[in-house]
């Protein structure tokens, strides 16, 4: 098959929803299908058709590292209509995933939907606290517009965001829940210098006998990374040497920064900030144990590079890690501050325990290869390439042959 896929932020750019789009490109490879990225690039237009990577121009909206595009660019069109698509697979539901759906509707291809974000978690972002309630119900129409009328096939990574749809959107359409799958491999201990990773500690300033708690992903409010900082001063007591490495960056570094320095952490908080994608995978092998409070994931993919690396991961009970996450099997599940420091002190106390967890964790992560989850969409692209029950595409294609006929005639 022929694919396109279309997203808002791709490498680069390191979030999980370019992980994902990454991973299902190298998946659908890996199978022989031919794949294509359409993208946002930071100044300019560029096609490398080696890479099969299409960037078109955008503006910085003010939110992480996402820019918006104009709605219908007409020099990336001529280049896409070239493809020959067979699907088109959107992973944004605004800017280039506006774009994705005209071309879908103008040249008759299948389009299948990823809902990665769970917006209503982000409207704080635009509104600063004001008309909260109101903004909701405009996301949630727009949700259901963008996610359910437009689009031939809805998937979702968690059984949360299904829920979503299903319970409270009532959504009335099929929803396949296909977890985003990563490069296992490159997390492996066994695939990592140790010499780069003791350099690494050692530029860190974290010491041979230091415990090291993790976080990776965006600096940023909905994350919670501010509960880490707050419940390291309490950990430090009985475990003086732990560090708490934060890499990543976002809007609160600042107010994060601020934090620690009232709470006199500065020496046990390290802020990496933004890290190459390549070298992330030092970062988990140089830990002891990964954490993460948040509870706006759709899916949390640190998490599984985490498990993948052998870690321990202890996670805050959410339906998003719950998919993941068998709890005392291969990582561990918090719901308060004492829980989740009094299994940072059992890790820390039991070695055994932790390399239990960890070795188990690996097992588990295997089942979330980029090959498992191309495979899973695949099946979804092979379902809608064998049926066209979108009413818009069937009254564009009637008015196209019409008009088609017409011309014929004069």
């Amino acid at each position: 098959m022929r694919i396109g896929l279309f997203t808002d932020t791709y490498p680069p750019f390191i979030n999980g929803v370019s992980t994902s789009v990454l991973m299902l490109k190298q998946g659908l490879e890996k199978l022989g299908h031919e794949v294509f990225v359409v993208t946002v690039n930071s100044e300019s237009f560029s096609y490398k058709n080696e890479e099969r990577v299409l960037r078109v121009p955008g503006i910085p909206i003010g939110i992480f590292d996402y820019r918006l595009t104009s709605l219908y660019p007409l020099k990336a069109n001529k280049i896409i209509k070239s493809w020959n698509l067979d699907i088109i697979h959107t992973h944004t539901e605004f800017g280039i995933g506006s774009f994705a759906r005209l071309l879908s509707k103008q040249y008759n291809i299948p389009l299948v939907h990823t809902y990665h974000t769970m917006y209503e978690e982000y409207v704080y972002y635009i509104t600063k606290g004001y008309f909260d309630g109101a903004s909701k119900k405009l996301v949630e129409y727009l949700t259901l517009f963008l996610c359910d009328k437009t689009i031939d096939e809805l998937i979702v990574p968690t059984q949360k965001t299904y829920d979503l749809f299903k319970e409270k959107y009532k959504v009335k359409r099929d929803v396949h829940i296909i977890p985003t799958g990563i490069d296992v491999t490159r997390f492996y201990k066994e695939n990592i210098d140790m010499k780069d990773v003791l350099k690494l500690k050692k530029d860190l300033n974290i010491g041979k006998d230091d415990f090291t708690i993790l976080y990776v992903g965006r600096v940023a409010k909905e994350k919670s990374i501010d509960f880490l900082i707050n419940n390291l001063k309490v950990i430090n007591k009985k475990i003086p040497k732990t560090k708490l490495v934060i890499v990543g960056d976002g809007p609160d570094m600042k107010d994060l920064i601020m934090l620690t320095d009232k709470l006199k952490l500065n020496k046990n908080v390290i802020f990496a900030g933004k890290v190459p994608w390549k070298e992330v995978p030092k970062y988990y092998q140089m830990a002891d144990v990964f954490v993460t409070a948040s509870t706006t994931e759709t899916q949390g993919l640190t998490v599984i590079e985490a498990m993948a690396a052998s870690k321990p991961v202890v996670a805050i009970k959410d339906e998003s890690f719950e998919l993941v996450i068998n709890d005392k099997q291969d990582g561990l599940f918090f719901t308060n501050d004492g829980e989740y420091r009094d299994l940072i002190f059992k890790l820390y106390k039991d070695k055994k325990y932790r390399q239990t967890i960890a070795k188990q964790a690996r097992i588990t992560a295997n089942s979330y290869s980029a090959e498992v989850y191309a495979k899973r969409v695949l099946e979804v692209y092979k379902s809608v390439s064998h049926k066209d029950n979108n009413i818009l595409r069937r009254v564009f294609n009637n008015i196209h042959n019409v008009t088609k006929k017409s011309g014929e005639k004069k």
